[in-house]
């Protein structure tokens, strides 16, 4: 059975992940680093995206069709913890600017 997901997942994953680069970037440049600890989270999801688009790499080349499954198991968990993770980046990005 080929990869369903895995292709999809990792080019996903790597814009996602130069999204996350960016809003840390953003928050440094402007000082706003300082005010929030939302560059700390962005870090943070941006590990697990990187995470997500190794296993689907993996899960890609590898030949062994259970390893293959597992793979891209562990990269489908990770990329949607990522996905709620920059839903909550968003909401917190929001909310303070709301508030200013």
């Amino acid at each position: 059975m080929p990869n369903k997901t895995s292709q999809h997942i990792l080019s996903t994953a790597a814009n996602l992940l130069g999204f996350c680069l960016f809003i840390i970037t953003s928050l440094r440049l402007t000082d706003q680093a300082e005010n929030t600890f939302v560059d700390e989270y962005t870090a943070i999801i941006a590990l697990l995206l990187t995470l997500s688009s190794v296993f689907s790499f993996i899960s890609i080349r590898t030949e062994n069709m259970k390893r293959e499954r597992e793979y891209e198991k562990i990269a489908d968990y990770l990329f949607l913890i990522s996905l709620l993770g920059i839903f909550s980046i968003i909401t917190l990005i929001i909310f303070n600017f709301w508030h200013k």
